[in-house]
């Protein structure tokens, strides 16, 4: 009987026409014939709710399901599906609310729906996490109201569904394409002129028309009588690692989404294409300690690793030791890789303490450097400034815009690869320079 009148909810209807009947029952004093009529009303308006009662409650009702995915994307717009079937033999009007995850912080989610009987309708709605984690699910409630809609019967579904937010999987599947050798423009994408061939060789062949000269096998000409020329390939598996900078400066949010998590999501889709092109993707990330190592390998279940990996990477705004970073990467990286080192420097005197360190990595392997434009500043120094004082904080902004133009120039004297981008852009300037570097064969 108790679980009767928890499910039980008169419907804004029924309070309609009680206050109507009550309004009725007040012009009653002056007009005493409408008192009699206005009982009687009254008497059929309760019989008729008592049977709309009895109608929701007879039979199953309805039933549904809240269908998850395995996985969210983060920064992604990710689609639930919520399946319902109509077991009335009549049409009948549901409102579906779901109890969404207080990440969040949605509380006014309701979708109606009016299903015909013995029928099943299904919607779905998009939800798009900006932090890594569990995500847990409350109940997914229906509520139950016939044509009359007096009463409303209430049924839960899905009882507590926890579903993980991984690094945007969804981006790294979008990338896909730029793992493959690019004959059509694709925008936001450079177009990039190849400077001579790799050195790894692949074999003699014959010369054929349009083979390059410089490649000819004197040696082997001289063996066969016939032209031989050398054939090279792209060179492979080479080692890769996103090193990722886990410190205070990368928790600086833009569009809802932290600098880390920018990161994260590049890394990964970045990693996806390196293994693509048949080269080892190690994973480094650091703060004050250093917090995960991943040795770079081009095996097709590593890429499953490194997204476990990227998906419990956080930071603890503690400030990075660059030269940890260098202890351990000189100690337990022996052969030449590419390091694509993502952080954030603010100013010029940041840069300065940890020049010595990023110049002793690009001593030994071949260092890309990847910050952050600030594009709140850039479009604070582009607005109208009617005021003094605001005049002077464009001032201001604008010095630390040229002080990240600066900070370009510094580690380029000192023959760094640099990338300075803005956050939404991260994963295809990245790509775009992995793939600058493998077709200039400088790695």
């Amino acid at each position: 009987m108790l679980s009767f009148f928890k499910s039980l909810y008169l419907h804004q209807r029924f309070f309609v026409v009680i206050f109507s009947l009550a309004t009725g029952f007040l012009f009653s004093y002056w007009l005493e014939w409408l008192y009699p009529v206005l009982w009687i009303l009254t008497i059929i308006f309760f019989l008729i709710v008592l049977a709309d009662i009895v109608v929701l409650f007879k039979s199953k009702g309805v039933s549904a399901e809240r269908i998850l995915p395995d996985k969210f994307s983060n920064s992604d717009e990710n689609e639930v599906q919520v399946s319902l079937h109509n077991n009335y033999g009549f049409s009948a009007t549901f409102e579906v609310i779901d109890e969404i995850p207080v990440q969040f912080q949605k509380r006014d989610f309701s979708k109606l729906l009016k299903i015909p009987g013995r029928s099943s309708s299904t919607f779905s709605y998009n939800l798009r996490p900006v932090e890594r984690g569990e995500y847990y699910f409350g109940n997914l409630n229906v509520f139950a109201s016939t044509p009359l809609r007096l009463a409303r019967r209430r049924k839960k579904f899905g009882k507590e569904q926890m579903v993980k937010v991984y690094p945007s999987f969804i981006q790294m599947k979008q990338q896909d394409f730029l793992a493959i050798d690019r004959k059509i423009p694709q925008p936001g994408l450079k177009k990039i002129r190849k400077i001579g061939h790799t050195m790894e060789f692949e074999q003699i062949k014959d010369y054929v028309l349009g083979d390059d000269i410089r490649s000819i096998n004197w040696k082997a000409t001289a063996k066969q009588g016939d032209l031989m020329v050398n054939q090279y390939q792209d060179e492979r598996s080479q080692p890769v690692y996103s090193v990722i900078d886990s410190g205070r400066t990368m928790k600086m949010p833009f569009k809802q989404l932290k600098l880390l998590d920018y990161a994260i999501n590049s890394a990964l889709a970045f990693s996806n294409i390196a293994l693509k092109k048949k080269d080892k993707a190690g994973l480094i990330s650091f703060s004050n300690k250093l917090e995960h190592m991943v040795p770079a390998s081009s095996k097709k279940a590593h890429l499953n690793l490194l997204l476990d990996k990227l998906y419990n990477i956080d930071t603890q705004f503690k400030d990075s030791d660059f030269g940890l970073l260098f202890t351990h990467v000189n100690r337990r990286l022996a052969q030449r890789s590419l390091l694509l080192l993502y952080t954030n420097f603010e100013h010029l005197s940041a840069l300065h303490r940890q020049l010595p360190y990023l110049l002793a990595l690009a001593r030994k392997h071949l260092l890309v450097v990847i910050f952050f434009e600030n594009t709140e500043l850039e479009t604070f120094i582009h607005s109208d400034a009617r005021k003094v004082g605001e005049i002077f904080d464009q001032a201001i902004a604008e010095q630390f815009s040229y002080d990240k133009r600066l900070m370009v120039r510094e580690l380029q004297k000192h023959g760094i690869q640099t990338i300075l981008t803005k956050p939404e852009d991260l994963t295809v300037n990245t790509i775009n320079k992995y793939l600058e570097i493998k077709k200039r064969g400088i790695l």
